[in-house]
Formats: structure tokens, sequence, C-alpha cells
């Protein structure tokens, strides 16, 4: 008897539905090669839902998202709505989603194809070989701080993160770590900031817990540097919210295009998969979009989520072996393409290779 397992599915704005569609349909393809069956619920967030109800983040989404096993997201946003008060705009919807979801870790693997070495900026002996994971706290710190203000002479934001914020971030990295090289570097800002202190000792804390694992500590402006300067010292990356968006952005630049790279969000329930690209308003609509990074997000809901890993690991050699053929979207054309696809025509083959 097959599995079941329903899947909230959010496709959002701009190129989100395009992408979003093309990993439901590598999903179906794993389903009938091993024996998997996925319920689909749709929902709405973002300039969608803002459109269709009047606010980012409507109770039908917020009470959907907790009878999910997972939840496939796209992308939100777009100009059409970068006039409304920030609490209605897109983005304040998926603030709300991953708070309501407790989706307190977000991992973003940066991985460098080998088909694929030529396309990053650096220097293919720089950048061969790189396996980062990036372990970002989601829902503390400064984008979450209370009190915060903007007042017509100036404005503030405040960064808070309590002990067990860091403690149950930090076990996620470890654990994740011990099932990879064994190696953390935590980022922080403990020369100048007391919560990146805080942080630091914490994190020290729990290293006691996994002595197999060796902790480093890096501040965040040498990390961005040390990203560029030499990616494969790094391992497993663990940081706070505002460190973590940006570092892990400078990190998916190293596999030469953003299109390439998913991302997971964990934590107390139900976890949220999305790529970590925007909505692309520039190209929505017209059937160009990379829809590589949203399939991989699939295949990692179906090992985090789900635990099927021989399933995630289908759709991630099927994803390795449209490369090495010589396929690729227009963001990656100029990299030993041998047929330049659209966005479907790229969903069909990853599905035809998950099927063979």
């Amino acid at each position: 008897m097959a599995k079941k397992y329903k899947i909230g599915v959010i496709r959002g704005d701009g190129i989100g539905p395009e992408i979003v569609s093309e990993a439901i349909k590598v999903l179906d393809a794993v389903g009938s090669s091993c024996d998997l069956e996925f319920e689909y619920r749709e929902m709405l967030l973002g300039g969608a839902a803002i459109d269709e109800t009047g606010v980012p983040f409507p109770d039908d989404t917020k009470n959907g998202v907790k009878e999910c096993d997972a939840v496939l997201f796209g992308a939100i946003g777009g100009p059409k709505w970068d006039n409304l008060e920030r609490h209605l705009r897109p983005e304040s919807g998926l603030l709300a989603l991953r708070a309501e979801m407790g989706t307190f870790a977000n991992l973003r693997p940066a991985i460098v194809y080998d088909e694929l070495v030529n396309a990053s900026t650096l220097k293919p002996e720089v950048v061969s070989g790189v396996d980062i994971m990036v372990v970002r706290e989601l829902t503390g710190g400064i984008y979450f701080g209370q009190p915060r203000e903007y007042l017509k002479d100036y404005a503030y934001n405040t960064m808070i993160y309590t002990r067990n914020e860091v403690e149950r971030i930090a076990r996620v990295a470890f654990d994740i770590a011990m099932k990879r090289d064994k190696r953390i570097c935590s980022v922080d800002k403990a020369n100048v900031l007391e919560v990146s202190q805080f942080w630091r000792d914490i994190v020290g804390e729990i290293s006691k817990e996994y002595p197999e694992v060796e902790l480093s500590h890096m501040y965040v402006d040498n990390a961005a540097m040390q990203l560029i300067r030499n990616p494969k010292q790094f391992d497993v990356i663990l940081t706070g919210n505002i460190f973590g968006d940006i570092l892990s952005d400078a990190a998916s630049m190293l596999s030469g295009s953003i299109g390439l790279l998913p991302s997971a969000s964990t934590g107390e329930g139900v976890g949220l998969y999305e790529p970590i690209h925007g909505s692309a308003p520039d190209i929505a609509g017209l059937g160009i979009a990379n829809p590589l990074a949203t399939i991989s997000s699939a295949a990692m809901m179906l090992k985090y989520a789900f635990g099927e890993e021989e399933a995630a690991a289908k759709i991630d050699n099927a994803i390795k072996k449209a490369l090495k053929e010589g396929y690729r979207t227009g963001d990656i054309g100029a990299y030993d393409a041998k047929v330049i696809c659209n966005c479907s025509q790229m969903g069909d083959i990853v599905a035809k290779y998950v099927s063979a």
C-alpha cells in the first residue's frame, strides 16, 4: 500500500506558480516510482492572497498549513504591492507564516555541481567541490525583535535572542553536522554585540553535547570574505537571522545561479520548503524560469519532512543527470549547454529521469 502524504501548496506570486507546477510534476513522478501518494491542498499567501482576500496571510492558509504534513512554497512579492503599508505587504505574510508554523531553522545548502563549475564568477579551483549547509535561525533576532519603531526623526529595531532560541537552532546544526563532515562554523559579531556574545557562549555550551563535532567561531564580516576567498573551508555554517539571510544569499552565488538552490524551514511543526530566490516579476509568465531550485526543495521535503531518503535521492540524481546531459535553462545556458529548455521542459526532463 502506498504511503500517503498531504502537501500544502502555496504557489505565490511572479514565477511562483510556474516553478511549483514543475516541482509537483516531479513529485508525481517520484511518487509513482517509489509507491508514494501525495494529496495537494492549494493555499494563498502574499500578493495573490492580498488580491483575493485583502490580507497577505488569510485565515484559511493559517489553519490549512497545520493540517498538512509539509508545505511546498514558490515565491511572493512584486512591485504591484510595494506601496502598501508594511503589515499588508506580501513579505509580512511570509514572516507571519514562518512564525505561525514555528519554522525556526532555515536550512540552505550551497552546492556547486561539477557540470556547472564554470558558471560561478569565481575560479573553478575555488568553487569545485563546494558543499555547504547554512543553518539560519529564522524566527528570532532583529527581524522579530521588540521594541521597534519608525518615527519622524529616527527609527530603531532591536536584536533579541533568548537562551531557548539559540539552544534549539544550535542543536539542529550539530545534528546536521553529525551526518556530514562534523564541522561547524558559528558566525556572529561578538566583538561588538552583546547578543552575539550571548549566542557564542550558548553555542559553546551545546557543543559539549557533541564532542565529535569540531566547532569554530567567526565574525560575520570575515565570514563573508572567507566565503568568497575559500568556500571549501566550510561544512556547516550556523548563524542568526539577519547574518544568515545575507550569508546564504552570498553562498548561493558560488553555484553560478540563484535558480539552482533550495531551502527547508523546519522546527516545531510542519516544515516549509522553498527555493531561495524571489518571485522574479520581470520574467513571470514567460515560461523561462529555472525550476530546479523548487524541484530540489521538493527533494528536501521528501528527506526532512517524510524521511523518504530514496525518493529524495532519485530527484537529486535526476537533476544531476539532466545537467550532465547538457540540459540548461536560460540563466545557466552559457555553460556547456546542449539544449536550452524552458521551465516546463526542464520539469519534464527531470520527471523522466526520476521515472527511468
